[in-house]
């Protein structure tokens, strides 16, 4: 299972999760809506901290591959991650 390359942190709001991903030389923050692990990863409603962190470590590589698909047609410093976009077609 690939590991996340700084440690993801929850958002002082409550509403996700930031991690970062770097990409060649350039250091992207990412951040996942706490609505994303409700809806397609069985993260249950106001879930503990910890709770939070470990389905996000559980779904990483989903995760990053997501970002990482949202990152191609263009460079960002910031990238948001939605339910919309753990949607399958």
């Amino acid at each position: 299972m690939e590991k996340p390359e700084f440690e993801p942190q929850i958002l002082a709001n409550r509403q996700g999760a930031s991690f970062w991903l770097v990409r060649g030389n350039t250091t992207v923050e990412c951040i996942v809506t706490i609505a994303a692990p409700e809806t397609h990863f069985w993260l249950e409603p106001r879930a503990g901290d910890a709770r939070i962190l470990r389905i996000f470590r559980d779904g990483y590589s989903r995760i990053r591959a997501i970002a990482e698909r949202k990152l191609l047609p263009h460079s960002c410093a910031l990238l948001e991650l939605a339910p919309d976009d753990f949607e399958r077609p």
